[in-house]
């Protein structure tokens, strides 16, 4: 690959990093569904978690509760591409989150995980990015707090 074709290759799949956490955040979580292969994988080997296939990820991501309030904030990101059509990365979260969120303000309190994701991306038939697999690594990570702040407080 030449150098050009290199970074769109590797801004690609940054983008692809941002825009799984983007949805999970502040859009529709079953799309994320979308940002895989139709095979594609996303485990976490800690408690055998696997969900495999864009039907199963967009139920399993589907799945979150609708008063959960989360953000996560991504950093260290290297994507490494490894062939024209395949690329790796490794980046590293933090995810603020509660549940039972009924508007407002909610008080900052500790993350509820720290950890990194392993990714590996294939390009389809069309030039696009998707993630082939995303492997979650959790070493900080606490139960999801409940919101006792009714909507009406917290400004």
């Amino acid at each position: 690959m030449d150098p050009m074709e290199r970074l769109l290759a590797e801004r690609a799949c940054e983008h692809l990093i941002l825009d799984f956490v983007h949805r999970l955040d502040l859009g529709e979580p079953s799309s994320v569904a979308g940002l895989f292969t139709e095979d594609g994988v996303w485990q976490w080997p800690h408690d055998g978690r696997r969900v495999e296939g864009r039907d199963a990820l967009r139920a399993y991501f589907g799945s979150r509760p609708a008063d959960r309030l989360s953000r996560r904030m991504m950093s260290n990101v290297l994507v490494t591409v490894t062939s024209p059509d395949t690329a790796r990365a490794v980046s590293y979260f933090t995810t603020y989150r509660v549940d039972g969120y009924e508007g407002g303000v909610v008080p900052a309190g500790p993350p509820v995980q720290i950890g990194h994701y392993e990714d590996t991306f294939r390009r389809a038939g069309d030039g696009t990015w998707l993630l082939a697999a995303r492997t979650l690594h959790l070493p900080f990570g606490g139960p999801t707090p409940r919101s006792n702040m009714p909507a009406s407080q917290g400004s």
